[in-house]
């Protein structure tokens, strides 16, 4: 970032469905328990939005949330970025739909997808645009809907995921402040490991592929697991290595919330005290690319961030991606 604009998260904004689902609600769909559920995950219930709801809708709300806080006009955007892997359609892209929801005529539109790292990727794709001069507020959405895509048959993976949206609007900050590094990684091979395999060119939609649940999510658990582990740690270590920030002066962690045994991991890795870690999975399980907007906005709402504080979002998803970032924290606007 050197040479360029500081750029930082102005405000956040977050929305959730009312419909909660609770483990013991579970124990009655599929054979399992709300014992092994906490004692493996972490998650006691999620939230799941009702049959007339889509991603945009959960996004419009959050996004609204954020302008308001920042007392910034939609007509003022100048991009809407959305991580999603739950679009209301293949096309238009959600962004362009919020856009017109929202009556952010000026605003450039598009989607990320890049599953629970969605969100890491569109805020370092859109602090790039502010960075330059190019832009001076674009606005990035977390959204998902997965309760449309996950099979309340399967028992490995419905107990995991849950519904919600959280925003953040970027802007320039004051030099020295905001965003001091992001790591962003890939590796394809493990593409088949979490995956929604029906829908898309290579299996589209038909009589067989309903049948066969290739529209619902897939994932080998196990192995997902394990990478997460890994980097979720590996990409902490690598934007502190970046920024020159000791692991001892972060004062806020905000990770994905897919499961408490890969965040503890972290946390113990790096040496860090119940106070300094954002955790919400235990009331809304795995909402993607949602997870940290929502974390880290209710953070937030709780006073836990203060002016010039040390924020590591980090987090990992299908593909498989990964993704971090190190802020030194302020909203106020350059």
């Amino acid at each position: 970032m050197k040479g360029m604009r500081s750029v930082g998260i102005l405000a956040t904004g977050s929305h959730t469905p009312e419909k909660v689902l609770t483990n013991f609600d579970l124990e009655k769909m599929v054979e399992t328990s709300d014992e092994w559920i906490v004692s493996r995950t972490g998650i006691r219930e999620r939230r799941i939005c009702g049959p007339d709801e889509a991603s945009s809708d959960l996004a419009l709300e959050a996004a609204k949330k954020a302008l308001a806080k920042a007392n910034v006009s939609a007509e003022e955007l100048d991009m809407i970025i959305v991580a999603t892997v739950t679009p209301d359609m293949m096309f238009p892209s959600t962004a362009c739909i919020l856009q017109e929801k929202l009556g952010a005529k000026k605003a450039a539109a598009l989607d990320v997808s890049a599953a629970c790292t969605g969100f890491l990727y569109g805020i370092a794709t859109g602090s790039q645009f502010i960075a330059s001069g190019l832009y001076r507020y674009v606005l990035v959405i977390g959204v998902e809907t997965l309760s449309k895509i996950t099979n309340y048959e399967d028992r490995n993976t419905c107990v995991l995921f849950g519904d919600g949206a959280g925003a953040a609007l970027l802007g320039p900050v004051q030099e020295g402040y905001g965003f001091q590094a992001f790591e962003l990684g890939a590796d394809g091979s493990g593409g088949q490991l979490l995956c929604l395999p029906g829908g898309g060119s290579r299996t589209p939609a038909s009589a067989e592929s309903v049948t066969n649940n290739l529209h619902y999510i897939s994932m080998a658990g196990g192995e997902v697991f394990k990478f997460a582990v890994r980097v979720m740690n590996s990409a902490t270590e690598a934007v502190l290595e970046k920024s020159g920030v000791a692991k001892d002066d972060i004062d806020l962690l905000v990770p994905h919330q897919a499961n408490k045994r890969i965040i503890d991991s972290a946390v113990q890795r790096f040496g860090l005290s119940e106070d300094k870690v954002a955790i919400n999975l235990q009331r809304y399980g795995n909402m993607s690319s949602a997870s940290i907007p929502v974390a880290l906005d209710e953070a937030i709402q709780e006073g836990r961030l203060k002016e010039g504080d040390n924020v590591v979002l980090v987090g990992f998803g299908g593909g498989l991606t990964w993704g971090a970032t190190l802020l030194k924290w302020s909203t106020q606007e350059a």
